[in-house]
């Protein structure tokens, strides 16, 4: 069985990441209050914004949009930029 933690994005008990997705203090933030499903749904967000966008990840400007992005994303805020036509799946 895999370990649980409380996820930000749900708001409930859910099966945790099986490592830190970066290194540090933030790495370990994620590690401990954002679950597998959200991180994956979030991984699949970030590359339609990357290619919708057409954003080059190695630029400071598209890393720091990003970046903005995840934490909104992972906190249910409203104003996370969502693709072109882009409509709530039901």
């Amino acid at each position: 069985m895999s370990k649980q933690i409380f996820c930000r994005k749900y708001q409930k008990e859910m099966d945790a990441l099986d490592f830190a997705p970066f290194p540090g203090a933030k790495g370990q933030e994620y590690l401990e209050t954002v679950s597998k499903q959200a991180w994956q749904e979030w991984l699949q967000h970030q590359t339609t914004l990357i290619n919708e966008k057409r954003l080059n990840v190695f630029e400071p400007d598209a890393k720091k949009f990003l970046e903005e992005q995840r934490e909104k994303f992972l906190s249910n805020d409203d104003s996370v930029e969502k693709a072109e036509g882009w409509t709530e799946q039901k």
